[in-house]
């Protein structure tokens, strides 16, 4: 589709609006029934990783608070699995109890929006701008859940949820409560959180958000590559849709949409993060890559925050340590189409991932300085 940039997108109004998508199969409402050495691979986008001695899936808050609760009173290892895009998991497996968060629940009340943790965020996107509600539309494609959102503040394509998470409603494991923390609360930052901070504290149960109301129009348009793929400036508002849809291509095609077919999906996403570096930090850095690749290379660099604090590309960084799109001649590889994403090419295990993330963060390293962190959360393995 090429946009009408000047022509609004129609709006349906979703006031109070409940319940899973109607594009959905109705559930059977059933006892919980624990499986026991449950493959968790098939529940991992990595399609790696052991089996859990024990799996739950919980389809209400009150049987995900059971769970916990019950895990925790026997002391008995617990993890909590939602869209399985955030995980690697070990080759034998998980020695406890493995979570699965299976809740539905999507209410819309004017541009107020809750999600349960459970929700598929891909799906929750399409729903928000098919009501006409701005400011997660350039997160489109995200594979997961919606509870996963604020514990890794999920982003792309210049927008972040923190911008417009307002609660997260959560199980706190010390007080044995059910708690709802503010924005502020969530302490966010960059791919971090208060959750992922402290990880064997909180199971996320529900996720607010306030959305904006732009008449069908997507929130200002930040990143230079989506600009440029909608053909407007930076700053410039989109018709939803076509903010949706463009995020949608580019994240085809980088593999970043998930394709049971591709094995360009069969991954994480991106595994590292983008490195922050102190201004001191940055021109070591530069002195690196002046030295290695000449002076009239200048690598990827963004503002981060306060006292000269620079963003680079991790992306960049793979790239010009000598790991291309592809690299790898095992069952493991980066991909063909971003070196940002390691990849089961369909055969392999955890420890060929491992391998391959080691030696990548170790080329990087020895090139230019900077130790690559991975995104995406380990059990029982470690990088």
């Amino acid at each position: 589709m090429s946009p009408g940039l000047t022509s609004r997108a129609p709006r349906a109004r979703l006031t109070g609006v409940t319940g899973p998508s109607p594009r959905r199969r109705a559930r059977t409402l059933e006892p919980v029934q624990p499986l026991l050495d449950a493959p968790l691979a098939p529940l991992t986008t990595f399609r790696l990783g052991g089996p859990a001695t024990r799996l739950v899936t919980a389809t209400t808050d009150d049987e995900v608070v059971a769970a916990v609760r019950e895990a925790d009173a026997a002391g008995t290892p617990l993890l909590v699995v939602g869209g399985g895009s955030n995980l690697v998991i070990g080759d034998k497996g998980f020695d406890g109890t493995a979570l699965r968060i299976a809740t539905e629940g999507f209410d819309l009340d004017g541009t107020k929006l809750e999600l349960a943790a459970g929700e598929v965020w891909t799906d929750a996107v399409a729903r928000t701008v098919e009501a006409g509600l701005a400011g997660i539309e350039c997160l489109a494609g995200i594979p997961g859940s919606a509870g996963a959102t604020p514990i890794q503040n999920v982003g792309a394509y210049g927008q972040d949820v923190s911008a417009t998470v307002t609660e997260v409603v959560a199980y706190d494991r010390r007080t044995e409560e059910t708690v709802t923390l503010t924005n502020a609360e969530c302490a966010f930052s960059y791919r971090h959180s208060l959750f992922k901070e402290h990880p064997e504290r909180y199971v996320v149960l529900r996720v607010r958000f306030d959305l904006e109301d732009a008449d069908g129009l997507s929130a200002p348009i930040k990143y230079a590559e989506t600009a440029r793929a909608l053909g407007v400036e930076a700053g410039d508002r989109v018709p939803l849709a076509a903010a949706r849809e463009t995020v949608l291509r580019l994240r085809a095609g980088k593999g970043m949409v998930l394709d049971p077919e591709d094995h360009d999906t069969w991954s994480a996403g991106s595994f590292f993060t983008n490195p922050i570096l102190t201004a001191e930090e940055y021109e070591t850095f530069l002195a690196r890559v002046a030295g290695r690749l000449g002076e009239d290379v200048t690598p990827p660099a963004f503002p981060a925050g306060e006292d000269g604090a620079v963003k680079t590309s991790a992306a960049w960084l793979i790239d010009r340590a000598g790991f291309t799109k592809g690299y790898g001649s095992g069952p493991a590889r980066i991909s063909t189409k971003h070196t940002l994403a390691l990849t089961n090419r369909g055969e392999a295990t955890t420890e060929d991932l491992l391998a391959l993330a080691r030696e990548v963060v170790a080329g990087v390293h020895e090139a230019f300085g900077i130790t690559l962190v991975n995104e995406p959360v380990t059990v029982g393995v470690e990088l």
